[in-house]
């Protein structure tokens, strides 16, 4: 016969296999992220809750509540960029209970309007090992604080909420390259066939206008002929605009994510990828060349010299300036380095410097190393 302690634990397992069904069952990241929120109040029965995305400058870039009313978030009035007890999960993305938040040494306090708040119970939200934001519940309903079960349930929710917001980018990206492969293949079709069949056509009635004895016919033969020859005018438009549709898309956001997937083998794992900014309309061709440079040395430094186990990829454009970033977990920079180093870095930096830039190689807390290539847009 089952105890009661045995039936609280079924319930509470159900209960979890429902939230991770909820959260599971969806495909769009905004949809995925409210589920994630909503679910996890429901399973560790907290008032409030929330999920910061951080952004590339590792500020909150969106924030996803729920429990708060409409009226009352319009009294809050801004949302929330990552101070407080919120940056502290930013800056050390580990799991965090504290049965008072605002006696905790980082607290900088709610503004006016804001539901008071005390139990607190956060924890990260990855995607593909990388940090993509933060979970955060308070108020436990019913007075007491979070636990360890509490604790357990969310990361997991967290955990299956990464999974699914990276298969999402991966249906995203492959849905993408669909689009663009159907582009190109109607292009195709519009040059070889469509054009070819309307071209020899024309020519066929051009020819038979020499034939026709009647004036009025004849004319009506000839706007034929000009009709034809505005066709595929038009045509020929469309294959260009949807040529160069094809292009935007196809820049040098795909040509660094190719570099990624060939680094993939050497690593041992995909590296992460983040892009900000007009990366392909802004980055010229030649620039685009620096880029993908920087890009290759820098996982072929992850995966010889740091044997990282994780590295994400950062290209920016922003405030007239490209940077590039290559950040791994491994063992850090070492003696071979520093200027006049390895051959790879030096040749990089010597791009930066020519280009008016810099490049900058050094460890990261706790361990790990970041390559940034800076170079004015310009």
């Amino acid at each position: 016969m089952a105890t009661a302690f045995d039936l609280g634990e079924e319930r509470d397992n159900e209960a979890l296999v429902s939230a991770i069904l909820a959260v599971a069952g969806e495909t769009s990241t905004p949809v995925v992220l409210r589920r994630l929120v909503e679910a996890a109040c429901e399973l560790t029965g907290a008032r409030y809750g929330a999920l910061g995305v951080i952004g590339p400058d590792g500020a909150l870039s969106e924030f996803v509540y729920v429990g708060i009313t409409a009226d009352e978030a319009a009294e809050i009035g801004d949302l929330p960029v990552g101070e407080g007890i919120l940056g502290l999960l930013i800056a050390r993305p580990l799991p965090l209970r504290l049965d008072d938040l605002t006696v905790h040494g980082e607290s900088v306090g709610f503004p006016a309007g804001h539901p008071p708040m005390h139990s607190f119970l956060g924890v990260p939200v990855r995607v593909r090992g990388e940090a993509f934001g933060n979970l955060y519940l308070t108020e436990k309903v019913g007075g007491g604080s979070f636990t360890e079960g509490d604790e357990r349930r969310a990361m997991v929710l967290a955990t299956v909420a990464g999974a699914v917001i990276e298969n999402g980018r991966r249906v995203a990206l492959a849905r993408e390259f669909a689009v663009l492969e159907d582009r190109e293949r109607i292009a195709r079709d519009l040059h070889d066939t469509v054009i070819q069949r309307l071209f020899a056509s024309g020519m066929a009635l051009q020819g038979a206008t020499r034939r026709i004895a009647d004036d009025v016919a004849r004319a009506k033969v000839t706007a034929v002929v000009d009709a034809l020859d505005e066709t595929i005018r038009e045509i020929r438009s469309v294959i260009f605009a949807v040529s160069a549709a094809s292009r935007s898309v196809e820049g040098l956001r795909s040509d660094v994510l190719a570099v990624c997937a060939e680094a993939a083998n050497a690593l041992g794992f995909d590296p992460s990828v983040r892009f900000d900014g007009p990366v392909d309309a802004a980055i010229t061709e030649g620039l685009g060349d620096h880029v993908l440079a920087v890009v290759r040395e820098g996982l072929v430094n992850s995966a010889k010299h740091a044997q990282a186990l994780s590295a994400q990829v950062t290209v920016q454009v922003r405030d007239g300036w490209v940077r590039v970033a290559v950040r791994d977990d491994g063992r850090g920079p070492d003696g071979e380095s520093g200027p006049g180093g390895r051959k790879g870095l030096g040749n990089l930096r010597s791009r930066a410097e020519a280009l008016g830039g810099r490049l900058v190689f050094a460890a990261t807390e706790p361990v790990g190393s970041e390559l940034r290539w800076e170079v004015p847009l310009g």
